[in-house]
């Protein structure tokens, strides 16, 4: 419960910034003596070595030896004030997201609107009508087991329940067989007088990749729908024939498929601080959301998915401030603008955080709708090759043959001769027609 001790705003906080980098900086500085010891032209181990030097014939080399000093040196500096400035803005981000908690009600209210396609931007002379709209905007939320996805769905539903006693929609106890964690597909409507959009909890991520790879192409690419046993290559048949007893018992499946519009990524902060800090148990926690993060399947382009920090209650606001400058840096993401801190509590910060991110990730969602097929057609239809042209060309003089000559067989007079080919088949029946009229 360290982050509870921290205000989020404290003029000492932006001060002694630098006090957040220590271990960082630490970490970097022990570098360069391994950098410096690495380089074998600093010892000289014979004796026409130092004769060499007394002589002045190896000054050239003690140049470029305090030329490679001052580049490790400058390197470290860098990487410093990179840190420095990524942390900075981190701290500033908390401070100004607990000055906008007054417009609380305002923005929770957008959201309340939202219908979908409703923040499509609409380009390139675009309208609303040319793009594949769904009834229903679907969320997914994605992180290895443990992250946090159910608890988050409980934290999000709660922001927008009128009624904050109300029980938890998303009970693990439910939706699992214990230690193995969540293995059916769960949909939630959000609003739940409403369809505008909804969430989907799912089974962790394994720590296989190919495992992962296979699973999120196939939700990304052929959709989700509730209630779906989620099982792996990897997964005993024992646990297999036991879920799918169970699914008939308990979890029937919907015929309804959603696409899914956007991702949220979920990850447990003390993991990746332990990660970081050198956790033998944790050292491949970056690696599994590292390799699962930039599955091509998750992205829209060059659009990424959001991420979603879990479990900052139970780190220090130094450590929150250090990991999700880390997660910016490991995942290739601005840490300010698409990582969110979502502690295990509620307070009128959290809850505009999970406001940010529902915005975020409609307005995203929104962007990426595609159009809809006749669209894809015309915009399409300008890059087709030549050859492709050729070959529809000589599709349709094929298909044209073909018709032309079935009409010559049913309609052809006895007296007429036969026609050696089918140019000649075509060029007969038009000067009959031709004839005729």
């Amino acid at each position: 419960m360290g982050g509870d001790t921290v205000p989020l705003s404290t003029p000492s906080i932006l001060h002694d910034g630098d006090s957040f980098l220590e271990h960082d900086q630490s970490q970097i500085s022990t570098q360069l003596p391994t950098l410096l010891r690495g380089n074998n032209n600093l010892s000289m181990q014979t004796e026409d070595d130092q004769m060499d030097v007394e002589n002045g014939c190896i000054i050239g080399e003690f140049d470029e030896i305090e030329s490679e000093y001052s580049s490790a040196a400058l390197n470290v500096d860098i990487c410093r004030r990179r840190i420095n400035r990524v942390h900075r803005e981190i701290i500033e981000s908390y401070d100004q997201l607990r000055n906008r908690s007054e417009n609380f009600n305002q923005a929770k209210q957008k959201i309340l609107s939202y219908s979908p396609g409703a923040w499509i931007e609409q380009v390139g002379g675009m309208k609303l009508s040319d793009y594949d709209i769904p009834q229903t905007t679907s969320l997914i939320l994605i992180g290895p087991k443990g992250s946090g996805k159910s608890s988050l769905i409980n934290r999000i539903s709660k922001v927008f329940e009128e009624d904050h006693f109300t029980p938890e929609r998303a009970q693990v106890s439910c939706n699992s067989s214990g230690e193995d964690g969540t293995f059916f597909l769960q949909e939630y409507m959000i609003l739940r007088k409403s369809k505008s959009f909804c969430l989907y909890d799912t089974r962790g991520l394994s720590d296989d990749p190919s495992d992962n790879i296979e699973i999120l192409k196939q939700w990304m690419t052929k959709g989700v729908r509730h209630g779906e046993l989620v099982t792996r290559k990897s997964d005993a048949s024992s646990l297999i024939n036991r879920m799918r007893c169970k699914a008939r018992q308990s979890f029937p499946r919907s015929r309804v498929i959603r696409m899914i519009n956007f991702v949220i990524f979920v990850v447990d902060g003390l993991s990746v601080l332990q990660s970081i800090d050198g956790d033998d148990k944790q050292k491949d926690y970056g690696k599994v959301i590292t390799t699962a993060f930039n599955c091509p399947y998750l992205s829209y382009g060059d659009d990424k998915p959001v991420v979603v920090l879990t479990h900052g209650d139970l780190l220090s606001f130094t450590d929150r401030v250090r990991v999700r400058g880390h997660l910016g840096n490991l995942l290739g993401i601005p840490p300010t603008k698409q990582i969110f801190d979502i502690p295990d509590r509620y307070d009128p910060v959290t809850e505009l955080t999970i406001i940010d991110i529902l915005h975020y990730c409609l307005e995203h969602a929104d962007k990426n709708l595609p159009p809809k097929g006749w669209t894809v057609i015309k915009d399409h239809m300008f890059s087709i090759s030549a050859a492709n042209i050729n070959f529809l060309a000589i599709m349709v003089i094929a298909i044209i043959s073909a018709y032309m000559y079935q009409v010559y067989v049913v309609h052809r007079r006895p007296e007429q001769q036969e026609p050696k080919n089918v140019l000649e088949i075509v060029w007969h029946e038009i000067r009959h027609l031709w004839l005729e009229e």
